[in-house]
């Protein structure tokens, strides 16, 4: 399993206003399944064997010594479970979690606040800390270093520095933009996880498991339907998962067979590769309009609607990961893939080396990138 499998409203039909079903974002109906769905420990986590035995190791070894484990840093996009192991590392330590956010800690005394609150041995769990203020940060770096901080009483000359004395903790630390940390934060971390995409028959193990647990009749291959439409992350085939639901419940016997799933998820505008509508919109207007490109990220916006960040953090990434666009310094070009994934021919420069051939021609936009 993963973390905060994201779930949109309960609904029977298709509704263009709702999330879409294959974005990994979290949104705020998401704790209404959390609990249930959460593995509690490291041997309940499906996937990432490589991350589990690391950190069981780290774990380990610190409970044998009697201390607290180093920092750790979970890295990776949305939706993977970074969140889930957050918990289970305090649950294998036997310590509280505490949780906040990096958009939260807008001041240094948010987070001194925090930490004074702390007790020996917890685990503080910061979601997104690339996002955190720079005054935070910095009070940050010596509470991990030394466990204690300085608060400053009041201004300009007569200001006070204050010690603080921090209880020792492990700082759990979590972000889809690992790049975006400042090099003093990510050098403060002794054990860094980046947790990647599952492959089929990690999701469908998933699937299974969610659906015993939310006590849908789930069969073998309707389970393998869904985990292959589901881009890699636990996050999204649960979603998919109570989607499906929804239409065996209204428009069947409530039992999720294949056909069930494959009707369903056309409903929802989910294709056999896990492409939604604004993908496959995108990648329209990146091969019909454009001729496959080179284009600019905000051209492409414009052209299907939406905000040059939606297709840049949403459509993008799947997009590339499946090798139907391609990211150059003249902007974005679709691969054959893409031309095939639309039922079109591509042109003879369109190969993995039509990409330079491409981007050498006079084009109007070469902004963007």
């Amino acid at each position: 399993m993963t973390d905060d499998p994201a779930l949109p409203p309960d609904h029977s039909f298709h509704d263009d206003s709702g999330p879409s079903p294959v974005t990994a974002a979290f949104t705020a109906s998401d704790g209404e399944i959390e609990a249930s769905l959460r593995p509690k420990n490291l041997d309940d986590f499906i996937g990432q064997a490589r991350v589990r035995e690391q950190l069981q190791l780290v774990l380990r070894a610190a409970k044998m010594r009697g201390g607290t484990p180093d920092h750790i840093l979970l890295s990776g996009p949305p939706g993977l479970g970074k969140t889930s192991m957050a918990m289970i590392i305090a649950a294998e330590l036997g310590s509280s979690l505490r949780l906040t956010s990096g958009p939260a800690l807008e001041r240094a005394g948010d987070l001194a606040a925090m930490l004074s609150n702390l007790v020996e041995g917890d685990v503080l769990f910061i979601d997104e800390i690339h996002r955190i203020a720079r005054p935070a940060e910095e009070m940050l770096y010596l509470a991990m270093e030394d466990f204690r901080v300085d608060v400053v009483v009041g201004k300009g000359p007569g200001a006070t520095s204050i010690p603080l004395e921090v209880a020792p903790f492990t700082l759990v630390g979590a972000t889809t933009r690992s790049g975006a940390l400042t090099g003093p934060l990510r050098d403060r971390f002794g054990f860094t996880a980046h947790m990647d995409f599952y492959d089929t028959p990690e999701l469908h193990r998933i699937l299974q498991r969610s659906a015993r647990l939310l006590g849908i009749t789930l069969h073998e291959d309707a389970s393998l339907e869904i985990a292959g439409r589901s881009r890699g992350t636990p996050r999204i085939a649960n979603r998919l998962l109570r989607r499906v639901r929804d239409y065996a419940d209204v428009r069947a016997d409530g039992v999720v067979t294949r056909e069930i799933a494959q009707a369903a998820l056309e409903v929802y505008d989910v294709d056999p590769v896990g492409l939604d509508r604004l993908d496959r919109a995108v990648l329209g207007a990146l091969v019909r309009s454009f001729g496959g490109g080179p284009v600019g990220v905000s051209t492409l916006a414009v052209a299907v609607g939406e905000e040059p960040a939606t297709v840049e953090e949403v459509c993008e990434p799947f997009l590339v990961r499946a090798g139907m666009v391609a990211r150059t310094p003249r902007g974005r070009v679709a691969t054959q893939a893409a031309w095939f994934q639309l039922g079109l021919t591509p042109p003879p420069d369109a190969a993995a080396g039509g990409i330079e051939v491409r981007a050498r021609e006079p084009q109007l936009e070469t902004f963007d990138e």
